[in-house]
């Protein structure tokens, strides 16, 4: 499994930006796709998550209503739409895929946000 994220940027506190992970290498219909992030000097933490199945989806609190995950099963990709960002939202973002048994064993390569106030 591949998994390639993109769309980090600079923008100001207030705005929007919308990551993407495009995924290839498998059938994802078990999988759970996800977006991580970690800021410096913290530890990484989980954002959000969406089934392939069913489109049922998870938020850490600090981001509920604001960000929202989806997917596009024609394009094998995962979209993390960050709306009202916050400083605290700056961190370099990790999309990440699991299944049934496994911790996330696949992750890609960071996109970095940085939020200026």
């Amino acid at each position: 499994v591949q998994l390639q994220a993109s769309g980090g940027g600079l923008v100001q506190a207030g705005d929007s930006l919308r990551l993407s992970c495009v995924a290839s290498g498998r059938t994802f219909r078990s999988y759970i796709m996800g977006w991580f992030r970690q800021a410096p000097g913290k530890e990484r933490e989980f954002v959000a998550s969406i089934r392939w199945s069913d489109y049922i989806t998870s938020y850490v609190d600090s981001v509920k209503g604001r960000f929202t995950i989806s997917r596009d099963n024609a394009k094998n990709t995962v979209y993390l739409q960050m709306n009202s960002l916050k400083p605290e939202d700056a961190a370099v973002y990790y999309c990440a895929a699991t299944y049934p048994g496994t911790n996330w064993p696949y992750w890609g390569q960071g996109t970095l946000v940085t939020v200026s106030s």
